[in-house]
Order: C-alpha cells, then structure tokens, then sequence
C-alpha cells in the first residue's frame, strides 16, 4: 500500500443508491478522488454501478447502515484497512417524510429523526477522529427544509433543522482541529425523493382529516416543485458537493441553486417570521 501522502484522498458517500448521493459520488471519483459509495442495500447497486461504467470511474461499493452503529463502524474500518486514510465524509443518507401532528404518532416522528439526524450523528462521530488525523472535511447534505419549515413536513423539517444546528455549533470547534464542516442545501431535485417518501397521495389526503384541503393544496404544489422540468438535476446538485470537497476554505451554507439561495435568504433576513409564514401560508391555501 501506498503511504497516505502518496496515494488519493479518499471519501466516503453515504446514501449513493439514486439522486444527489450517486451524482456525488460519480463526481468526486472524476475529481480524482477514491471515491467509498455506501447504501444501506447493496442489492440496490444497480443504477449507482451502471452511472460509474458510463462515466468510466471506479468505485469501492460497501454496505452501511447510518441507523447501525455496527455497520458504520465496520464500514469505516474497512476503509481505513484497504485505503489507509479517510480524508472526508459526505452525509448523504436520508429519508423524506409527510405527515402533520395530529395524524402521526410520535414514534413515526423518531424514525424521521433516527434516519436523518442521529444517522449523521452516528456517521459523523465514527469518522471524526480519522478527519481530525488529516484535516478532513465534514459535508452534510441537508435541505432548504433545514432553514425554512415547511408545512406537513414537521418531522423531516425538524430533523434538518436539528442537523444545521448540530453542525453549526461543530463547525469551530471541528475548524479548531482542521477540520472544515459544511452543509448542503439543496430545494427540489428531479430525483426519486418524492417516491421514497413511501406515501399513498391520494389516500393520504382521504385521511387527513380537517386538514384535507390544506394537504391536497400542499401536494400540488410541491409535485410541480419537483418535476422534471421545475426541479433541478441530481448532478447540478452534487456540483455544490464537489465544490465542499475541493476548494481551499469551503463556506459553511453552501445552497445548490439560485432558487435555494433566494428561498433560504428569506429565512436569514427574517427576524419575526412573518416573511416565512407568509411564504408558505400560501401554499396550503
């Protein structure tokens, strides 16, 4: 094996099986990078194989499950027995969720945060030491909806906004030790999200209840958001990824379009919140 400062830098993908995780994943192995794919279901490998065969890279292609401690610890191991070096981690792995208070049950809610927050916790603290030993980086993939709350995406919501916040306050203390820490968001992203939201639409506004109408309202516009010709590409997203990757003093907040830029800019300049809700009133109306 080479030394570490003779071979690549290597990253690790969580999440590589569609959408931003794959594009980011076929990009960095351009850029040069040994690029460590994961999913949770290797079975699932199909499409992230036949994107790296198109591109002509290559890609180390493990197993791990970020709800798993076992499994993220072996995974990274395993990384560090065969390459040597962990140079960064990109937080990809989620999972989208629909739902309002009254209508789910809290244990729904936890299963939203166990995947989308303490699943980054999880990645992230295995992998903190290995960063730290070679001024690594640190990059998760949140969302808009990790600054702006959305309506009928409570949990989701929360769980990105717990992530931000997690890594803001990491982010000095991680930059104290070398270590750069940034966030990702994107808007809507042409990709298999809103399928694996995992979510009968229109049986769930049959049992929404009293609040049907605002549902149906809300669907509507948030399936336009992510069509095909609305939405952006996975690949224009994971750009924002590379640029995370490689430039020499990444930001933290980097969003992955201009429509991203000026939906979270609202939010920012937004002291009392009425800019917000009065933004997203309008889509339940």
């Amino acid at each position: 094996m080479s030394s570490p400062s003779q071979s690549p830098k290597v990253v690790l993908i969580t999440g590589t099986s569609s959408g931003i995780g794959l594009a980011a994943a076929v990009a960095a192995a351009r850029a040069g990078w040994t690029t460590v794919a994961t999913l949770r279901d290797p079975s699932r490998s199909g499409a992230l194989r036949k994107a790296a065969a198109e591109a002509g890279v290559e890609l180390d292609i493990r197993r791990l499950d970020v709800t798993d401690e076992a499994s993220i610890r072996s995974a990274i191991e395993g990384v560090l027995a065969d390459h040597g070096r962990l140079d960064a981690v990109v937080n990809n792995a989620g999972s989208g969720h629909l739902g309002t208070m009254e209508n789910e049950s809290v244990a729904e809610v936890r299963k939203v945060m166990e995947v989308n927050f303490f699943g980054v916790v999880n990645v992230s603290k295995e992998a903190m030491p290995h960063l730290r030993a070679g001024g690594g980086r640190l990059i998760t993939v949140s969302s808009v909806g990790g600054v702006v709350g959305q309506p009928f995406n409570e949990a989701y919501c929360a769980a990105k906004f717990a992530v931000e916040g997690y890594m803001e306050s990491l982010a000095p203390v991680a930059a104290a030790h070398g270590v750069s820490v940034s966030v990702i968001e994107p808007g809507a992203v042409a990709t298999e999200f809103v399928a694996n939201v995992g979510v009968d639409l229109e049986g769930a506004v049959a049992e929404a209840g009293v609040y049907a109408p605002q549902l149906g309202a809300y669907l509507n516009r948030t399936i336009a958001q992510f069509s095909d010709s609305a939405a952006q590409t996975p690949e224009g997203a994971a750009e924002s990824v590379l640029k995370a990757l490689t430039v020499d003093e990444p930001a933290f907040r980097l969003q992955t379009s201009d429509w991203a830029r000026g939906f979270v800019a609202t939010k920012l300049a937004d002291l009392d919140g009425s800019a917000v809700l009065g933004l997203t009133n309008t889509w339940i109306a």
